[in-house]
């Protein structure tokens, strides 16, 4: 599998660059690698869909967060520009952000730049709306990641009419309105001169085409509703409010256009032994009197299994111990798992007979079982030690 390049790197900027230095920048890398200036280019081609993904996650606030934060691994497991079906192509990346270059929606901005290019119609691109699930992940789960299959009730498009709203292909026609550009031109007189204006076609939604026959199974839509199955990959070491991504797992768009994105957030089963802290777990084991006299042997639970312990002999009530990289791993792998770390606490029985009343009465007075007056401070700064170490 290819290792996705930093978004940052990939648009040449810091990762406290503002929002309209990453427009800027994406300007810069789209109109360098742009497929009419660089014609039967593979490896442009593919620098400029780079460049747009990696626009389309820091242009977007939500997604940018969870990058900084967790890279890659954040957006989701499979995420790239066009969701799970292979990236978008060249002309769904003009429509999808054209606009930023200013071309008034008539034509490939581009175009203006290189002489011709690809043409686009103007024509209206109804998206559809993001969807957003929670997911349930026990700590297990976390720790190894774990791909989770869920029913989604969404809109797809209509496989009738294909998604065109129309029942067969001569069932619409241009609009007569706007000449199937989507959009009208009036000019108006001011007593500054004449003004022009441009808005969508009120005939046909900006569409370009009127529907003479409508499907009937969508109703003209071009979307119906029904219950999907997704298939989420979700990486090890996600954690509890975290929201991963997949574009074009929403809801389908109205008449064959894009697909919103659907969101995944984490939600994380309390766990019946431990405790989580960021990539470390959390055990508390208590030991009877003896054994933190004398010392011993344990066997605590982990994530993977079970681990022998050694309990050295006077150990003291709330001593910690650290076994390394027996926690969780990070989500984006490059801070390696976290550590289990084990609190150690002294079991005091309730009920005695007379006969250990009377052996702890006569162990109390000897010297060896009178607490040291600097025992507290020493067995604070101890467990201080033992958890940073």
């Amino acid at each position: 599998m290819t290792t996705k390049r930093d978004y940052y790197e990939i648009l040449e900027i810091s990762k406290s660059a503002s929002v309209e230095e990453i427009k800027k920048a994406y300007r810069k890398q789209a109109l360098k690698y742009h497929p009419d200036k660089n014609p039967d280019d593979a490896v442009a081609e593919e620098k400029f869909k780079e460049a747009a993904e990696a626009y389309e996650v820091l242009s977007d606030q939500t997604k940018r967060q969870r990058y900084d934060q967790f890279g890659h691994a954040g957006l989701g497991a499979n995420h790239g520009f066009g969701g799970f079906s292979g990236g978008m192509s060249i002309d769904e990346i003009f429509r999808h952000f054209g606009d930023i270059f200013g071309g008034g929606g008539f034509e490939d901005p581009f175009s203006s730049f290189f002489g011709g290019g690809r043409r686009r119609s103007g024509k209206t691109v109804h998206k559809g709306s993001n969807l957003r699930v929670k997911v349930k992940l026990t700590l297990e789960e976390v720790a190894i990641g774990v791909e989770k299959k869920i029913k989604v009730n969404k809109y797809i498009s209509c496989s009738t009419c294909r998604g065109t709203g129309a029942r067969g292909g001569d069932a619409y026609q241009t609009c007569s309105t706007c000449n199937g550009r989507g959009q009208v031109t009036r000019v108006t007189s001011t007593f500054l001169g004449q003004m022009q204006s441009t808005s969508t076609c009120p005939q046909c939604g900006g569409e370009g085409q009127v529907i003479t026959d409508k499907c009937h199974d969508c109703a003209g839509n071009g979307v119906v509703k029904e219950e999907e199955v997704i298939a989420i990959k979700i990486p090890a070491g996600v954690a509890e409010g975290m929201q991963l991504s997949m574009s074009g797992k929403g809801n389908a768009g109205a008449r064959g256009g894009l697909s919103g994105d659907l969101y995944i957030q984490i939600e994380e089963i309390r766990h019946a032994h431990f405790e989580r802290e960021g990539n470390h777990l959390l055990y508390d084991h208590f030991l009877t009197f003896s054994d933190a006299v004398l010392g011993t042997t344990i066997e605590i639970p982990t994530i993977e299994g079970k681990a022998k312990v050694k309990v050295e002999a006077g150990t003291q009530s709330g001593k910690t111990l650290r076994l390394r990289n027996k926690g969780l791993p990070s989500v984006n792998g490059y801070e390696g798992k976290g550590d289990l770390l084990v609190t150690l606490h002294i079991w005091t029985p309730k009920n005695l007979t007379k006969e250990e009343k009377s052996l702890l009465e006569k162990l109390g007075r000897s010297p060896n079982f009178q607490p040291d007056p600097d025992s507290r401070d020493r067995s604070f700064f101890s467990r201080v030690k033992d958890y940073f170490e």
